[in-house]
């Protein structure tokens, strides 16, 4: 089992920048990808970015790709999501999720394990 806490979610004015932070507990994440989603108002739970256990190889959804950057600390046993020159569209539930894989899934069913959320909330 794993246990996963956001946090770092806000208000923030667009054009801004956010730091979010998924702590881990009940075991190592070395083998773990570990993946960002989030979830607006009336929509489907989206990814947005993922990252395999050696924090190597990295991947995007096109909507973020150039602002956010993903990044994990396995020795801290924690992930991080850097939101730069954020927009009223990035407000969401920000979610961050766990699974023993060697690829990064980018759908929300293939997760096993899940924070409770943070809210990020981007003005015009």
């Amino acid at each position: 089992q794993v246990q996963l806490v956001e946090s770092g979610g806000g208000l923030v004015q667009a054009g801004g920048s956010l730091r979010l932070s998924c702590a881990t507990s009940g075991r190592t994440i070395i083998n773990y990808v570990m993946g960002w989603f989030r979830q607006a108002p009336g929509k489907e739970r989206e990814f947005i970015a993922g990252i395999r256990g050696s924090g190597v190889t990295t991947y995007y959804a096109d909507s973020v790709k150039g602002r956010f950057t993903i990044s994990r600390d396995n020795a801290k046993n924690a992930v991080y999501l850097q939101m730069n020159n954020l927009k009223p569209e990035d407000t969401a539930v920000y979610y961050c999720a766990a699974k023993i894989a060697a690829s990064v899934p980018t759908t929300a069913a293939a997760y096993n394990y899940w924070g409770q959320g943070t809210q990020v909330t981007v003005f015009s």
